[in-house]
């Protein structure tokens, strides 16, 4: 059997996208993990299929970490899905609905930009002060569609994100599932520099949408951050946070509005 597929990337994240709106494919966990593996498969982050709605929307978004689990919802992988499944209609529309598990997202297109519009955050925690890697941290935590672990540093960019990462990413405090784990620097143009380790993938990745989202909000939290927030991913871009702040740490109409670009088409022999 041949998969075909597109490669894309949203902010340096990247995807495998599947038309499987016949339901014709059945991909295992076994099958996802090794068409992301970077050195015997295409390589990528995720997988994206697109897949028939039940509820009303055009289509059904359904993500696949790297590792063949499925996860509720990928921000970065929701723009591209977006660019996909407007390319399998007659014509490109002003908007497009799926469903995933995180609820019903919209997704508007400006020339090489998609903005999609983000689940209502969940579960925002106070912080908490945990031990990781022998540093007490303030670690902050709110689901934006996936759980997400939040630490703000003073630099950056000589952490050590994969063991940070890791610790944090299995602490007790986040037991059974885990976390995502996101480590923040606020710059003084008043962008955020964030890199993610990312569940599922097990490693840093070079974007996270949902972690985008989460460290702007509660960059707006601790400092009064005026929407939008724009926060420079490890690929080099920055992506642009949207939100309106409803009073004790909640919010609503949260968007998030970057790039999503096709790399190349293939089939992939299973």
């Amino acid at each position: 059997m041949e998969l075909s597929f597109s490669k894309m990337n949203g902010a340096g994240n990247d995807f495998v996208l599947v038309d499987n709106r016949d339901l014709s494919l059945a991909l295992s966990p076994e099958q996802i993990e090794h068409i992301c593996d970077r050195h015997r498969g295409i390589g990528a982050d995720g997988l994206l299929a697109v897949e028939p709605a039940h509820d009303g929307a055009d289509f059904r978004m359904r993500y696949y970490n790297s590792d063949g689990g499925e996860a509720e919802m990928c921000g970065n992988g929701a723009r591209c899905f977006a660019r996909f499944a407007a390319r399998l209609l007659p014509a490109m529309p002003g908007v497009l609905s799926f469903e995933t598990p995180a609820g019903i997202i919209l997704a508007r297109f400006d020339s090489a930009n998609v903005t999609i519009n983000m689940s209502t955050p969940k579960d925002l925690r106070p912080p908490s002060r945990l031990l990781i890697e022998g540093n007490e941290l303030d670690v902050h935590f709110l689901n934006t569609g996936v759980p997400h672990a939040v630490v703000f540093v003073e630099d950056v960019e000589n952490l050590d994100v994969r063991a940070w990462g890791s610790a944090l990413r299995w602490h007790e405090s986040f037991a059974p599932k885990g976390t995502n784990a996101n480590f923040a620097q606020p710059m003084p143009d008043g962008v955020l520099v964030l890199r993610t380790y990312e569940r599922g993938v097990e490693g840093e990745t070079l974007a996270c949408g949902t972690g985008v989202c989460a460290a702007a909000l509660l960059h707006h939290l601790k400092s009064s951050a005026p929407s939008p927030v724009g926060v420079r991913v490890r690929g080099g871009e920055t992506l642009a946070v949207g939100f309106t702040a409803t009073g004790e740490g909640a919010f609503n109409e949260v968007t998030l509005t970057g790039p999503a670009d096709f790399v190349f088409d293939g089939v992939y022999p299973l």
